[in-house]
């Protein structure tokens, strides 16, 4: 028989290794239908999709998540051109994993396998709607896992963090680190079961599902859920050698957890590694105003944290210094705990800490959502140790008031936030004062009316708040219609047209979203991701491409050069995104041009000789192997008739800020084609030989954000002279060899040359990782593919060993001895060997430590 061990003394906070009090699953219940109720009724006040006319697609929602969505549903329905390891729709050939798991790795992102196609939108707003209400429930569990309490108080602060500011401005847009929202309060409770001993495969297997479903906010979750844990080990005031062993049960836990989610996590990582480098906003803390600011109903901005957990959350964690029902320890080590990690986001070495040490494109305060959390379990703390008396009210009501005068000189307090914070905040004080009360007030019991009051105040302020957030979204970001007959109209060409692997089909330059042809279907150019590859953003930037963000979102280059390099054998030509009003509309439809184009391996004599010059047209003719176009000189005339000023900046050429003209001598027939990466507004060839072509050039110099593409604008006329008339929106500038002229007969005799000498056939697997040539006999030279050299590509001629594949001028190579007539590629992504070796091992560590155990309780 084994001694009994006498029980260790408890602090008052010290429950460890009881089990949930009852009412956790009517609080997440509670908590799941407040978010709900909040977030619909907000955006049926904003008259946003799907309860009004106004779309919800703004920024990376419309432009990146919902056709990464719109693709996985292609994936799971088996109608996507590519596979897992490669998707051959974007950017001619672009490594799929690091983009799935970044955008695609969330549980509920299955969803969209339920629902119709053209209802692709629909799909990710009841997904976002479906993953807040979880991170509410989820809080509302954990709140009563820490602390006793009432079952409705907790489903209601689970409803404040679920719709805290920081989700309703800025995650619900971008709805993968929604699930750092749901794993935070997850990977807390994961602590809980650490100390208490419980569940310890279920916690390693919580931690993988965090970090697999979004490592880059599951990141900053464990970093949360770890100084919970370090608190609550202090608060326990347990003996060191139990506090150490603890210690060491959640190292090992959130190590293991992390391990088995390796082969996902590597594989982004080194996808992030090869990726091109963005626009990146450098880090400025916000001053005191807008901080405490953002603590306040309805206020709203892109660049300060957006700490909105809720009046009634707010005053309660206010109130918890002061409230002397609870220990000091608890008081001083949740208080503490909220005001060091508050200012951490305003420090730089701690606010790169927060974001694993990279510079965030875009918002600055991603990790905001950690003290909204922190708030809220401060708050429930200071209600689960009783009613607040009239001292700690008093006290918190004080610092709202001091909060609010301060917030006062922000300019993004607006004037419709006081009514809404004055209500908001009568009725949490005086239903925290009910709270209090034991005699019926108005023949009700105090509980109930107090109930009715926060209830009330919650749903109030919150549906204000997101709508107010929904609302000014559509005048500080671009925003881009959902599904419609013109996507529609769209998929329906390019499926008709389609013939890869034959030759590819790109969905065309007018685009509708940064990702067309994830959308609407094709094998295009176009692609935007956080894993846009550094050598295809160079190499389609070099030969005349245009893109925004910084260099991650690429548009489609409708050029007859770049066809033939890249095989696009069919084109859709839409009119310009009605919904977009950025130029007039020409009335057309859709339209499809076909040409006759090399396939998608052809070879060349030897090896790429030279780099790439300042000229996109002789950049293109040296990855073409021959002379096509000939560059006239230009003349360039201001309205006034005058030569205007050149560019003092990196940018060579000159000036235009209002109309212009650009004139010169070509051969006659020859295709007129107009590069001006830095200018933005419209040209258009004047006389007949335009035939109704207008080219719209898009440019951001200041910062540099987008550059436009190289244009067609007609075919020079009979006499040989072209005049192209600009019409600029803002100054920009034209490049002295702004204008090449190509020869179609040339390029037609290169392109019979590439045929003949080309593959004969061209296959791709399933999975998309692997592509195969069948060359003509005696093939000398280099085989070149038509997709981008990305890391991972492995390449071998005949029966030799694969290795890694060659470059020529960025596109895929393979040496040719004039023996082999097969050519094999094969695609391993970056990482994914050294995440499955580390996930192999962490998963050899758990099952010998589950063994153990077994065996451990069998002997005892």
């Amino acid at each position: 028989m084994r001694p009994t061990v006498p029980p260790e003394p408890r602090t008052a906070d010290d429950h460890i290794g009881e089990r949930p009090p009852p009412g956790p699953g009517q609080a997440a219940l509670l908590a799941a239908t407040i978010t709900v109720v909040v977030l619909c009724a907000a955006d049926a006040v904003a008259r946003s999709y799907p309860f009004g006319p106004r779309t919800r697609n703004v920024n990376d929602l419309g432009n990146q998540y919902v056709p990464f969505h719109a693709h996985l549903w292609d994936l799971l329905h088996g109608r996507a051109t590519g596979g897992l390891l490669v998707n051959w729709q974007s950017g001619f050939g672009t490594s799929f994993l690091p983009d799935l798991g970044t955008y695609l790795t969330s549980p509920f992102a299955l969803l969209v396998a339920v629902f119709p196609r053209d209802e692709i939108d629909l799909a990710v707003y009841v997904i976002t709607v479906l993953k807040i209400a979880c991170a509410g429930a989820a809080m509302a569990w954990l709140l009563l896992r820490l602390r006793p309490g009432h079952w409705w108080t907790a489903g209601l602060l689970g409803a404040s963090y679920a719709l805290c500011g920081w989700t309703v401005a800025t995650a619900s847009y971008n709805l993968m680190w929604l699930d750092g929202l749901i794993a935070l309060p997850l990977l807390c409770l994961v602590g809980e079961w650490i100390l208490s001993g419980r569940r310890p495969l279920l916690g390693v297997l919580v931690v993988t599902v965090a970090w697999i479903a979004n490592f880059y906010t599951a990141y900053m979750a464990t970093l949360a859920a770890a100084l919970v844990f370090l608190l609550r080990l202090w608060l326990a005031d347990l003996p060191r050698r139990r506090s150490l062993t603890a210690a060491g049960r959640a190292a090992l836990t959130y190590a293991l957890g992390m391990g088995l989610a390796a082969p996902l996590v590597t594989v982004v990582y080194f996808g992030s590694a090869h990726a091109s480098e963005g626009r990146f906003t450098r880090f400025a803390p916000v001053g005191a105003e807008d901080l405490l600011a953002r603590l306040l109903p309805t206020t709203y901005s892109f660049g300060s944290p957006a700490l909105f957990v809720g009046t009634t959350a707010l005053l309660l964690a206010l109130a918890l210094p002061f409230h002397r029902a609870a220990p000091r320890r608890v008081r001083a080590g949740w208080t503490l705990l909220v005001l060091v990690v508050t200012l951490s986001m305003q420090w730089g070495p701690t606010h790169l800490f927060w974001h694993a040490f990279a510079e965030p494109q875009g918002s600055s305060y991603r990790q905001t959502f950690v003290v909204c959390a922190l708030l809220v379990i401060a708050a429930w703390h200071t209600l689960s140790y009783g009613p607040l008396d009239r001292r700690a009210l008093g006290a918190a009501a004080g610092l709202l008031a001091l909060i609010a005068v301060v917030a006062s000189g922000s300019r993004l307090v607006r004037s419709f936030a006081w009514p809404v914070l004055l209500m908001a905040a009568l009725a949490a004080l005086l239903g925290l004062i009910l709270l209090g009360r034991r005699r019926p007030v108005l023949r009700m019991a105090p509980a109930a009316l107090a109930a009715v009051l926060l209830v009330g105040a919650q749903l109030g302020e919150a549906t204000a708040t997101d709508a107010v957030a929904t609302r000014m979204r559509f005048g500080h970001m671009d925003d881009y219609a959902p599904w419609g007959a013109r996507q529609q109209d769209q998929a329906d060409a390019v499926a008709q047209a389609d013939g890869w692997p034959r030759y590819r089909t790109d969905p065309g330059r007018e685009q509708t979203v940064g990702n067309d042809p994830l959308e609407v279907g094709g094998q295009g150019a176009q692609y935007y991701s956080s894993h846009t590859s550094a050598v295809l953003s160079s190499t389609l930037t070099a030969l005349g491409g245009g893109w925004t963000s910084g260099g991650r979102s690429l548009q489609s280059l409708d050029n007859a050069v770049t066809d033939v390099l890249f095989s696009v054998g069919a084109r859709v030509h839409s009119p310009p995104d009605p919904h977009q009003n950025w130029f007039p509309q020409d009335g057309t439809g859709e339209t499809v041009t076909r040409a006759d184009v090399p396939p998608l391996v052809t070879v060349r004599p030897s090896a790429a000789t030279g780099a790439f010059g300042p000229s996109p047209y002789r950049n293109q003719e040296l990855l073409l192997g021959a002379r096509v176009y000939t560059l006239p000189r230009i003349t360039v005339l201001n309205g006034a008739g005058k030569h205007p000023d050149r560019s003092t900046d990196r940018r060579q050429g000159v000036r235009v800020g209002a109309r212009a003209t650009i004139t010169a001598q070509c051969a006659a027939g020859s295709e007129v084609y107009l590069w001006a990466p830095y200018f933005a507004g419209t040209a258009r060839l004047a006389g007949h030989s335009a035939h109704g072509l207008t080219g719209r050039f898009r440019a951001d110099w200041r910062p540099l954000t987008k550059i436009a593409a190289m244009q067609r604008l007609g075919t020079v006329p009979d006499s040989g002279r072209l005049t192209i008339e600009l019409s600029p929106n803002r100054l920009g500038v034209v490049p002295d060899q702004a204008v090449g002229c190509l020869d179609t007969g040339r390029l037609h005799t290169v392109v019979r040359q590439l045929k003949t000498t080309g593959a004969t056939k061209v296959t791709v697997s399933g999975s998309g990782g692997t592509i195969r040539a069948r060359l003509p006999a005696g093939s000398k030279g280099v085989a070149v593919v038509a997709a981008p050299r990305i890391a991972g590509w492995r390449c071998a001629a005949g029966a030799a060993s694969a290795v890694p594949a060659k470059e020529y001028h960025g596109l895929i190579a393979v040496p040719l001895d004039g023996t082999s007539t097969r050519v094999t590629c094969a695609f391993h992504p970056p990482g994914l060997r050294l995440g499955t070796a580390v996930g192999g091992g962490s998963l050899a560590v758990l099952a010998g430590l589950g063994v153990f155990g077994a065996v451990r309780r069998r002997r005892a």
